[in-house]
């Protein structure tokens, strides 16, 4: 009788997934079996998890080979995953520490969202270390399903709800263009696996012209456009952004965004490494459209969480533009870039929550008036995050673009860094917008309701040191990054 071998596991591959997922069902069964409205103690277990998560990533760094691979080659947990989970679990912290004072103010401050937001993040850490796509599919929907319910998740206000829908239907139908992409490749090459994928692909040179390979890289490429929120496929992302508890919608701007543009590049680069003058001319349209676009229409919008959305596309769109060099220096920037993005925007969200009022109210930009007067540390810190997604030194946003456009330069695409840097120029107009009326408008509000509590106020603290200090000295961050990259 023949014995059938088992696969290699390897549980050390996916130790800080299996820590994250373990936490969420301790507190989901925590939540049910301790009575009490305040579930404050809930978000406090989550930040122990991802602390334990984060020793986990951090000891994993350098591993040798046997410890970085697990189920038969389906993951890997190298440098480059490692970094990428580093920027998932950062952007979790920051979002429990900013979420509690905002759902008790909301009377949504129900005990699923703590290992919700956990689950989400052990589908981003999946999706990073996936070498199967059917591996980053499974982190995908993951990811998805979280965040489907998290966009929904103030069951009494309209605009979730709205949120929740949109996205899922949207998000549903993006998965199917991707989902498809990936049975055609398998289709045409025999397996799912990245490694042999891009093997048959060398050996078999012909297969690059087969329509069944080339809509199914096209449908890949789509699918993951989507969730970074590339345009095209971005017309989720205001709606939802604007609909969705502003903790949740923080979290979607930063976590989720890393998470598809760490599965995108290593689908991309490690399967598809013979077609990369193709896949760089379709990044390359990519980036400008989705830097010109969300710029565009950030310049019209009076909405302040509608402002970030638009933003936010712009930011993909200069990510892509690091993609699109397709060097070392473009991924390191991508990497870098991603991580510093997380400080910036989810500490313009912390503000926004602060000055918040029940039921989403003064989230216009127009009701950021006289805040300068009034509430001037909050209006300085708004301005340091504001400054730094705008690209102004010494910001680390300044850095990130500069090293991102450099890559381009260095790759021989001039013109898409003068793309760039022309639209990051157009964009210090709506942030500016913001400043102006924090400072040069006569004060509506008295601001008299903004509680900074311990926790936000620890998020602002990191969120600034994460902003100033790769800004000043980013050498370090930089090295890292540059370590982890897979080219």
């Amino acid at each position: 009788m023949e014995t059938i071998p088992m696969p290699a596991i390897n549980f050390a591959a996916v130790m800080p997934e299996t820590i994250l997922s373990v936490f969420a069902m301790v507190l989901l069964l925590v939540n049910v079996f301790v009575p009490g409205k305040q579930k404050a103690y809930l978000a406090y277990l989550s930040l122990i998890g991802i602390i334990v998560a984060g020793v986990s990533v951090f000891n994993a760094w350098d591993a040798p080979l046997s410890l970085q691979e697990g189920f038969s080659g389906s993951v890997l947990q190298d440098n480059f995953s490692l970094f990428f989970k580093a920027i998932f679990l950062v952007s979790a912290a920051l979002t429990l520490l900013i979420s509690d004072q905002y759902l008790e103010r909301e009377n949504c401050n129900h005990g699923e969202i703590y290992p919700l937001i956990l689950l989400a993040t052990a589908g981003m850490m999946l999706m990073a270390s996936g070498t199967d796509l059917m591996t980053i599919f499974l982190g995908l929907e993951v990811l998805s399903v979280a965040l489907y319910v998290l966009a929904g998740f103030n069951r009494e206000n309209v605009k979730s709800n709205e949120a929740g829908l949109k996205y899922f239907l949207l998000g549903a139908f993006s998965t199917g263009f991707l989902l498809y992409g990936m049975a055609l490749t398998y289709g045409a090459t025999g397996s799912t696996k990245i490694a042999n994928i891009a093997s048959y692909v060398s050996q078999n040179g012909a297969v690059t012209a087969n329509p069944l390979f080339l809509v199914g890289m096209l449908l890949i490429a789509v699918g993951f456009s989507f969730k970074i929120a590339a345009a095209p496929f971005h017309m989720w992302t205001p709606d939802v952004y604007e609909g969705a508890p502003t903790p949740i919608t923080a979290f979607m701007s930063a976590g989720p965004k890393a998470a598809g543009f760490a599965a995108f590049i290593r689908v991309m680069v490690f399967a598809f490494p013979t077609l990369k003058a193709d896949w760089s001319d379709l990044l390359w349209i990519l980036a400008v459209l989705t830097m010109t676009i969300g710029n565009i229409i950030a310049l019209k919008q009076d909405n302040i969480k509608r402002v970030l959305a638009y933003s936010s596309i712009a930011h993909a769109g200069y990510a892509l533009v690091g993609f699109a060099a397709g060097n070392a220096e473009g991924a390191a920037g991508i990497l870098f870039y991603m991580l510093s993005y997380a400080f910036m925007n989810i500490g313009a969200f912390a503000i926004i929550i602060l000055i918040g009022k029940k039921g989403e109210a003064n989230s216009n930009v127009t009701d950021f008036a006289g805040l300068g007067f009034r509430r001037p540390v909050l209006a300085v810190l708004m301005a340091i995050f504001l400054f730094s997604l705008a690209g102004i030194p010494p910001m680390v946003g300044f850095v990130g673009k500069f090293y991102l456009f450099s890559a381009a330069i260095k790759s021989g695409y001039i013109w898409l860094a003068i793309i760039g840097v022309l639209n990051s120029a157009a964009s210090v107009y709506y942030y500016l917008r913001v400043m102006v009326f924090m400072y040069m408008k006569d004060p509506v509000e008295e601001f008299d309701w903004v509680k900074v509590t311990p926790a936000i106020a620890l998020c602002l603290v990191i969120s600034v040191a994460g902003v100033m200090i790769p800004g000043v000295v980013p050498g370090y961050l930089l090295q890292l990054a540059q370590k982890a990259v897979l080219f």
